[in-house]
């Protein structure tokens, strides 16, 4: 007996990528998000709810997307010398709401390259980390990165990034305009031999699948987008949708994959709705998309997986953060989050691999730079004192409208003592446990940070920045202050159900299929091997198309 030909759980890029697959090639498709509904209508024509709205305190400080960590709080710690955990509270959270984690991003999608598929047998094995390769390469996954493109609707200049993997077309959309700040430090980069790029963005620049173009209000990462410019989730769900064949239930947590009797296949899953009430839905194939948080989560109270790799392998970037403060105004609020990137630090040249050899390290690659602003009012007012000198400094507004940024997403190699599951201790309000992470970089990750951190500097103040400093997120241990928020910011997460050749060291197969469930199948991020110095997301959807195929024939 079954309700649906195919569950799926999460309603992110990757469960909307394979619920749009599976139900345009005829299968019935349930999915299940924890979340509450703000994205679209279910009902046909599946329009816009109006919902979202340029607010910074309703999505920043009021957990509007979800969840509370009051409600729903998290723990961290560095390793077991940290006991059950040395914070509790807001740990990588990512909205749970229909659109997942596609909902509140800003939109960059590049591609990783080929050595990024293939890093342990091109690049080497590193102590102290476990670098694989995946079962696949960037040649059979090209034709679904081609089609995430267009499903998503990605916008770019397929011939701008030197560094960048080979592809067979060009992306659908041009690029949109350039953000004023960001047209500086490219320039300056520029004099500086580095090779800064337009950003492809999953944000119209043109009228794209019904959606307009994005008007460059500034309100885009970490919010909703009120025009629907942004294409990831919402395109593949309303696809999805509008087949006749998916039925969306939000404020559903999934509670257990139910097995047969052999405990080799899934009967369905076991669930609480939003009124507390348990149920249970049954179908041929269960696509698990709860994300890398909460999918290692789902599989070990399941009793599906490796027990000896489910939930290991965490991977984030190590974020570095360097900061320049200009003496004119920048409006670097303005306008799309990011709408430039370059890649030098993911491909090492002579300074960086002396860097590493002189770390022990046989290299040491960075991630992608974004070239974008500070932060939005509300943020740049809580680090301004308060009395009569605020409303001045508001106005003045040192560290918004003067203020530059570069990200880099520094590659964070897999560890197996990094890992996500229970705390022993703390429970939600509903009295589940707490997700619990161990996590801390890898010393590559740090030298990588530490060694370019100053080269950007030089880029900024060759842009005409006054003053430049640097961070990393999460702080690096010997520059933690006591009491400090010890967690990454990053909300990159990979890694936690890794696929592999191996049953033994992998938890998934190259289809993304679990080894002893053969059917349930992951969609999400937690399957990659390797985190690379790239956004996640349209590998997301690349792997997910690649997997739904898989599923379908």
């Amino acid at each position: 007996m079954r309700d649906f030909d195919a569950i799926v759980v999460g309603t992110g890029p990757g469960g909307a990528t394979a619920a749009q697959v599976l139900a345009e090639a005829g299968r019935s498709v349930c999915m299940l998000e924890k979340g509450a509904n703000h994205l679209l209508a279910l009902d046909a024509p599946y329009g816009p709810l109006g919902h979202v709205s340029n607010d910074e305190l309703k999505f920043t400080r009021r957990h509007f997307l979800g969840p509370d960590p009051l409600l729903e709080p998290r723990t961290f710690r560095g390793d077991e010398s940290g006991g059950d955990h040395e914070f509790v509270g807001d740990v990588n959270n990512l909205p749970s709401t229909v659109g997942g984690g596609g909902f509140h991003a800003d939109g960059k999608l590049p591609r990783f390259r080929e050595e990024d598929f293939c890093a342990r047998s091109t690049l080497g094995p590193v102590d102290g980390a476990d670098v694989v390769d995946w079962p696949f390469g960037y040649a059979e996954l090209e034709p679904f990165y081609t089609e995430a493109e267009r499903l998503v609707g990605v916008a770019g200049d397929h011939t701008a990034n030197p560094f960048a993997a080979w592809r067979s077309g060009p992306y659908p959309m041009p690029p949109g305009p350039d953000m004023f700040c960001a047209t500086l430090t490219t320039a300056a980069a520029e004099r500086l031999g580095y090779h800064p790029y337009r950003a492809p963005t999953g944000v119209n620049s043109v009228e794209y699948d019904g959606r307009p173009a994005c008007n460059n209000c500034g309100f885009c990462a970490d919010f909703g987008c009120p025009i629907e410019a942004k294409g990831d989730p919402v395109g593949m769900l309303r696809a999805a949708l509008r087949t006749g064949r998916t039925e969306i239930r939000p404020g559903v947590r999934v509670t257990e994959i139910v097995l047969d009797a052999t405990g080799r296949r899934a009967r369905g899953v076991r669930y609480v709705d939003a009124a507390g009430e348990p149920g249970e839905v049954h179908a041929e194939t269960v696509v698990v998309a709860a994300g890398a948080f909460e999918t290692p989560r789902l599989l070990a109270r399941s009793g599906v997986g490796n027990p000896d790799v489910v939930g290991r392998y965490l991977m984030y970037h190590l974020q570095t953060l360097v900061l320049g403060l200009f003496p004119f105004r920048l409006h670097a609020y303005k306008g799309r989050s990011v709408t430039h990137l370059m890649d030098d630090p993911i491909v090492p040249d002579a300074a960086a691999l002396a860097a590493a050899h002189q770390a022990g390290l046989p290299y040491a690659r960075g991630g992608i730079v974004e070239h974008g602003g500070a932060g939005l009012p509300i943020l740049e007012a809580l680090h301004l004192p308060p009395g009569e000198a605020h409303s001045r400094a508001m106005l003045e507004s040192v560290m918004r409208d003067r203020m530059a940024a570069f990200t880099m997403q520094g590659e964070d190699l897999p560890q197996a003592g990094n890992r996500i599951d229970d705390d022993p201790r703390v429970r939600d309000a509903w009295g589940r446990p707490a997700g619990r992470v161990t996590y801390t970089p890898h010393r590559h990750d740090v030298v990588a940070a530490t060694h370019w951190a100053p080269r950007l500097e030089a880029v900024m103040r060759e842009a005409g920045a006054h003053t430049t400093f640097w961070v990393t997120s999460p702080t690096l241990r010997e520059n933690l202050r006591p009491g400090a928020d010890p967690t990454p910011r990053s909300r990159h997460i990979m890694g936690t159900a890794r696929m592999g050749t191996d049953p033994r060291t992998s938890v998934c197969d190259p289809g993304q299929r679990c080894w002893d469930v053969e059917n349930v199948v992951v969609t999400d991020s937690s399957v990659f091997p390797t985190s690379t110095g790239y956004g996640p997301t349209l590998t997301i959807v690349a792997t997910a198309l690649r997997a739904a195929r898989l599923v379908v024939g």
